[in-house]
C-alpha cells in the first residue's frame, strides 16, 4: 500500500499495489500496523457495501457528529464512482474545502475519510459497488449531511444526479 496526501488534512490516497501472476491478482486492502504508523484507525466496527443500480446516482454528502463519528475507507469493487470528500472541521487548514478522487473497480485505490468529513458520490456508471471499512458504529440519531450543491461548499459534480434519496436532496444549507 502507498499513501499519498490527498490535499485534505488527514485525508489520504491509499493506492494498492496488486501482487499479480497467472491465476489474476491479490491485493492486501487495509493492515492495521501500516494504517497505525499514520495514526489512522487500527480497529474497524463495521463492513457495509453499497450496491448502486443505475449510473447518476448520488448517495451523500453524510457525516455523524461527536461523539458517534466516524472514519472510513472508501473504495469500490465494481463500476465506477465520483468520490467527494469535505471537511467539516471547524479547526482543520482545510475547513469547508472538497476533494473529488474517481474510484474505478479496475484501478485498486481507496480514499481514508478521518472523522469530521462529509462524504458522498455519484456512480459513473450501471452496476456500481462502493465498499466501506468503517471505525465507529452508525447512530441514526446522530447522522447529519450537507447537501450536494450546497453553495457554501462549491462542489464541482461531473453530471447532475439522475437518482437521489429526498434525504439528501433536502440538507439544509451549511450554517457554519
Amino acid at each position: 500500500m502507498k499513501f499519498v496526501d490527498s490535499g485534505l488534512a488527514g485525508a489520504w490516497v491509499v493506492e494498492y499495489e496488486p501482487a499479480r501472476d497467472d491465476r489474476g491478482a491479490f491485493t492486501e486492502q487495509w493492515e492495521r500496523e501500516a494504517f497505525g504508523r499514520r495514526c489512522l484507525f487500527t480497529a474497524i466496527d463495521q463492513t457495509s457495501c453499497a450496491y448502486n443500480k443505475n449510473a447518476g446516482t448520488l448517495r451523500g454528502m453524510h457525516f455523524q457528529c461527536t461523539p458517534f463519528e466516524q472514519a472510513k475507507l472508501v473504495s469500490c469493487s465494481t463500476g465506477a464512482a465520483y468520490d467527494v470528500i469535505l471537511d467539516l472541521r471547524p479547526a482543520s487548514p482545510t475547513f469547508k474545502h472538497w476533494r473529488a478522487f474517481e474510484l474505478r473497480a479496475d484501478e485498486p485505490r481507496a480514499i481514508y475519510i478521518p472523522c469530521g468529513f462529509a462524504h458522498g458520490y455519484l456512480t459513473l456508471c450501471e452496476a456500481t459497488t462502493v465498499d466501506y471499512l468503517i471505525s465507529g458504529k452508525y447512530s441514526p440519531e446522530n447522522s447529519h449531511g450537507v447537501r450536494w450543491n450546497d453553495p457554501a461548499f462549491g462542489i464541482r459534480w461531473p453530471a447532475t444526479p439522475t437518482v437521489i434519496a429526498l434525504r439528501d436532496a433536502q440538507f439544509a444549507d451549511f450554517k457554519g
